[in-house]
């Protein structure tokens, strides 16, 4: 079933409110409506970590799946931002960063997120106008 996704999912953590806030920031900005969303946690989630050998476990990272193509962390937020057009595009010259300091800054906020900006009991329920975005 998920290998039949013709559209590029994100993963996030459903319980973070960070992550929460995140996907609704996307939401709102992705024009084209060229995103889908599952949160790590769902069986969508599981089962596209599964499909890529990733921990199935760990909630740390945001996932942008694409086709063949995973991205994490760092390199998964440059390029969510990139595909939503400008202004957000240019955030893609983060890429001149060295990996290395890009998923390091990107891990001390993983690793401090629910301390910081708290979680929730359960995933987030969509609004109703999103529904149809969430797999």
């Amino acid at each position: 079933m998920d290998s039949d996704l013709n559209f590029p999912v994100i993963l996030f953590d459903g319980v973070c409110n960070l992550c929460n806030v995140s996907v609704q920031w996307v939401l709102k900005r992705d024009q084209k409506g060229q995103f889908r969303f599952a949160a790590l946690q769902s069986g969508t989630g599981q089962r596209l970590l599964e499909r890529f050998g990733q921990n199935r476990e760990s909630f740390d990272t945001v996932v942008l799946v694409d086709g063949d193509r995973l991205f994490t962390r760092s390199d998964a937020a440059i390029e969510i931002a990139r595909r939503l057009g400008k202004p957000w595009s240019w955030l893609a010259l983060l890429r001149w960063i060295p990996k290395r300091l890009r998923d390091a800054a990107y891990d001390i906020v993983a690793r401090h997120r629910y301390r910081w900006f708290g979680r929730r009991e359960t995933c987030m329920l969509p609004r109703p106008e999103w529904k149809e975005r969430f797999v």
